[in-house]
């Protein structure tokens, strides 16, 4: 597909899709959220990992608020529910690991398509801000369900009332992100860790997944149950296999990803 607001490369066996309005600090408009949700839908597909970032400087500045089709009698509801709603579906429920490489300002709605992410790595120069209270409006775009879970209930209310930005380095400490790295390294460092992701066993990262998210509304004695349910799937793997030859041998495992 020929995309007007984002990029979209194949390496080593992973994607990388760079959300390209760097003119608006990779704003987002109803255009990007339609290129960006057949993105995430097509990669999926053929790759083994999906690493999302922004060019120029910023991450995404959130909400093109410029777009006059968002502001002008604008139906929040309606576009929340058919544009971010699928979109944030479609990073969330990847099938494959998904990496927001976040290298600059992620604000508002971009704050939180960063935060849907199963890892965020971000540069040490990025910041992460609720903004919406700034122009009378909740978290939206995910940031009511990501914050408490990540952050906990006092920093979610505190960032989504005060909308001050986390630096990075803070974001990290909070455990709102997995880890921020010195900007110089930055780029090399997520590449790297898109191409373990994308060498490793592709249908175990999903179960992981699967099984995180479960324990929120499980009990003990169910949590336990969904473990049992889908190690069963893992043990049925070819690349379980491998990864046991590969350890009684003492070589590297080639994993295929199914």
């Amino acid at each position: 597909m020929d995309y007007q607001t984002i990029q979209v490369m194949r390496q080593d066996g992973y994607a990388v899709i760079t959300l390209n309005r760097p003119d608006v600090k990779n704003a987002l408009n109803t255009l990007m959220r339609a290129e960006l949700l057949h993105a995430f839908r097509a990669e999926a597909k053929d790759v083994r990992a999906i690493v999302y970032t922004g060019a120029g400087d910023a991450f995404c500045s959130g909400q093109d608020l410029s777009d006059a089709k968002s502001i002008a009698g604008v139906n929040l509801e309606r576009t929340l529910r058919d544009e971010y709603v699928p979109l944030l579906r479609a990073i969330y429920d990847c099938r494959v690991p998904t990496i927001a490489a976040v290298n600059g300002a992620a604000a508002g709605a971009g704050a939180n398509i960063a935060l849907a992410a199963d890892v965020v790595i971000a540069s040490e120069k990025a910041v992460f801000l609720q903004a919406f209270a700034r122009i009378g409006l909740i978290p939206d775009a995910g940031g009511t369900y990501w914050l408490p879970r990540q952050v906990g209930f006092a920093r979610a209310m505190g960032a989504a009332l005060f909308a001050e930005p986390v630096p990075a380095r803070q974001a990290a400490d909070w455990g709102m992100i997995w880890e921020a790295v010195d900007d110089a390294s930055f780029q090399a460092h997520w590449r790297d860790r898109a191409a373990k992701l994308a060498v490793g066993p592709t249908r175990t990262y999903q179960y992981a997944k699967e099984a995180i998210r479960s324990s929120f509304g499980n009990s003990l004695e169910e949590q336990l149950l969904v473990e049992a349910r889908l190690q069963g799937r893992c043990g049925k793997t070819r690349d379980f296999r491998e990864g046991v030859m590969a350890f009684l041998e003492k070589r590297p495992a080639e994993y295929e990803g199914r």
